[in-house]
Formats: structure tokens, sequence, C-alpha cells
């Protein structure tokens, strides 16, 4: 039998789907978004004539309805580095049960493509955004500034008025790793790093910091190049032939670390013998590589986690005392140092 047609569309519509199912328009929308407060039962039912009757949400309409989708943005510079995917995993887990959409935007570690990200973005009206550090074009500010949309900021931390933040300090994980170098009797050190977006900047100014407070140098090299195991090498590479008697290097991921470890090993230098080295993020493959990997644990699962909890906080209207949540970080000290 032919499926009577809905409005001017001829597609099914909600209220469709709420009359076949015997459950009102607002119990069919909320089964279909996951919300767990809808009795199991009635989700079944409402799911079951969804796909009878080949339904598919509009919205759009959504949004028009209630001036406001349903959808929270999360803006992030990479989707091949497990870090934010981590982070991304977590986010979702806590948004999704609850009934809303997370929509991804990866901007490439490139700012004006971020500002077009969220100009795209707020033209459908999210209801939240989830924010990967500070750094952004003022067009972008003044967009979110004007939309009024409720941020948190991820992977920083900032003591501003109405800004709301979760992550870790840059500039102490930094100078941590190079009072632990200096610990182990290292002084000529260097930082090495690549990509150069604002936290591994922030992240060697703690280290050279820490090491002038120290009475000690730093060297460093840095590339803007993307990050890579293979770039780590050559950078390894790089650094010995410019400065032969360094004696320990704080990599600016762990990434770079490893590439500098096979480096090592090809060229016949006892890591941590030699040279002891540093990462940062703390990998998986950090724990296995020869040797294992000393290197910064960052709580990127915790990131997502508290940043989608303090969203949801914010679009309850709830009060917010702690608008900065300082997770903190890890050295974990393994062979490599």
């Amino acid at each position: 039998m032919r499926k009577e047609a809905s409005r001017t569309t001829g597609r099914p519509t909600l209220a469709e789907v709420a009359r076949l199912a015997g459950v009102s328009q607002i119990t069919a929308s909320r089964a279909l978004r996951d919300v767990p407060t809808v009795d199991p039962v009635l989700v079944s039912k409402v799911r079951e004539a969804s796909k009878a009757l080949g339904y598919v949400p509009n919205p759009a309409a959504r949004t028009l309805a209630s001036a406001r989708s349903q959808s929270v943005v999360v803006l992030v510079p990479a989707l091949s580095n497990q870090l934010f995917i981590e982070t991304l995993e977590a986010i979702h887990s806590v948004l999704r049960p609850r009934g809303y959409d997370v929509l991804i935007g990866n901007f490439h570690y490139s700012r004006h493509e971020e500002e077009e990200l969220i100009r795209n973005y707020l033209a459908i009206q999210p209801c939240g955004i989830l924010l990967t550090g500070f750094d952004r074009t003022d067009a972008s500010l003044r967009m979110l500034e004007a939309n009024r949309i409720p941020c948190v900021h991820m992977m920083e931390l900032t003591k501003a008025e109405d800004v709301f933040s979760v992550g870790f300090s840059q500039e102490s994980a930094g100078a941590m790793v190079a009072r632990h170098l200096l610990a182990r009797g290292k002084r000529r050190l260097a930082y090495v790093a690549a990509q150069l977006d604002a936290r591994v900047v922030r992240r060697g100014e703690g280290f050279r910091r820490a090491l002038a407070e120290a009475g000690v140098n730093a060297l460093g090299l840095a590339v803007p190049d993307p990050s890579s195991v293979g770039l780590g090498g050559e950078l390894f590479d790089r650094l010995l032939r410019q400065h032969p008697d360094v004696d320990g290097i704080f990599f600016c991921n762990d990434d770079l670390a490893h590439g500098a470890i096979f480096e090592a090993q090809r060229q016949g230098i006892s890591v941590p013998g030699r040279i002891a080295f540093v990462g940062f993020n703390d990998l998986p493959m950090s724990a296995h590589i020869v040797p294992r990997l000393t290197s910064v644990r960052t709580p990127r699962e915790d990131v997502g986690r508290h940043a989608a909890h303090l969203m949801l906080a914010l679009l309850a209207g709830a009060e917010v005392r702690d608008r900065t949540i300082d997770l903190g970080f890890e050295l974990v000290v393994r062979e490599s140092s």
C-alpha cells in the first residue's frame, strides 16, 4: 500500500511516526534522539515505526521550532592525532546519550580554517561549541561573542573572567620536564618541536624558563612542518650536527621522540647513556618502544569528559562555580631518561 504523502514534500513526518507508535510527538522526538529518560519499550515502538515509514529526522525543522539545534560543535586541529580522537570519543560518550548531536570540525591547525568552520556552524545555530585552546582570529572571537553561544575551551587554561576552560598548564608541563632532566645530571638540553601551534610554543616556553632559573641555556630546533615519526628522526640528526654535545632532549610530542629513538639506534647512539629523551602525551607505543620512552601523560579523555559535562551545565542554565578545571598531568619516567 502506498504510504500517505506528508506536507508538501511527500516525506514522512514525526507526527506520522508518533501516530503509528501510539505516542506523543515529544516522546517520539526524544526516543529518536536517545534521551535516556524515555521508556525503552516506547523507544522500540518509535524506532519500529520510524523504520516502517522510512522517516529521517529533519534537524533544520528542529532548529526552527526551538530557535536552536540540539547540536554541539567540537572543533579540533587534527583527526589524525590520537590525542584528539580520545578526547572526541569522551565528548561523544557524554553528550550523545543525553540527546545531543556532536558535530566535529577539523581545522588542520589553521586559524583561518577554524574561522570558516565557526562561521558555517553558527549558521545552523548550535547550542554550544567546544573549542581547542585560545589561539584564533579576531573575526572568530567577534562571531562567538556576537552570537552569545556557550563555549568551553579545551587543553589549555585561563583566568579570564566569563571564560570556561578545561585542561592543564602547558608551561608547567614543560618546566617539569626541564627539572627532571636537570635532576638526571643533564646540562646540554634542547627542545625539539614541530607544527608550532600555541600549545607547543607554551610548553617550550616553560621548559626554557625552568632551565634559565637553573642557570642553563636551552638549545632548540623548531620547524613548522606537520609532526611525524619520520620528521623526528630528521630533526634529531639535524640537532646532533648543530650541537654534537647535546645530552638531553625534550620533544614536543611522542611522534618526534619515537622517530629520534629509531634514528639513534641507526647511528649507534645510546639512549639514555649519551642522550636522554623525553616526549609528550604518552601515546600507547611509548610504553613498548625500545628504550621505553619517558613522557608527559596528558588527561585526554578526562579533558573531553569534563568539557562535555561543563557544557551540559551551561546548557541547563546551572550555576558554574569552577570556570577553570585544571586536570593536571603526570611525568611517566621510563628507560629513555
